[in-house]
């Protein structure tokens, strides 16, 4: 299980897919934290959205350069097989789903960190 995943990671492309990895990493961290100590100011929920969603875009701008060097590649070669087609659209999306993967875990920390935190009663003076 674990080699599979070392070879995803390589595979969807170490420049992409090792920030996606560090970014999820980070926002398990928040989470964690935020459910420990709290998030009064929702600080810690805002820095999550903002991570999360750089992952997904992230993921996403990993595909589109994965694509026009595939594509580029292609015009230079010109007959590619399928399988060898198929193989690198293949490649091309695991940088995109992780990126969601990313996206989902964390807005899930976000709804966790809501549907837990104490509502605060205004004082009335």
């Amino acid at each position: 299980m674990k080699l599979l995943f070392l070879n995803l990671l390589n595979d969807g492309g170490a420049t992409f897919s090792y920030p996606t990895f560090a970014m999820l990493l980070i926002c398990i961290a928040l989470i964690v934290k935020a459910l420990i100590k709290g998030d009064a100011e929702g600080k810690t929920r805002k820095l999550i959205s903002h991570i999360s969603l750089f992952a997904l875009v992230w993921g996403f701008l990993g595909q589109m350069i994965g694509l026009i060097g595939a594509f580029d590649s292609i015009q230079i070669v010109g007959n590619v097989s399928p399988a060898v087609l198929a193989s690198g659209l293949k490649i091309a999306l695991l940088s995109p789903v992780f990126g969601m993967v990313v996206f989902l875990v964390s807005r899930l920390g976000i709804i966790i960190i809501t549907w837990m935190q104490k509502e605060e009663i205004p004082s009335k003076i």
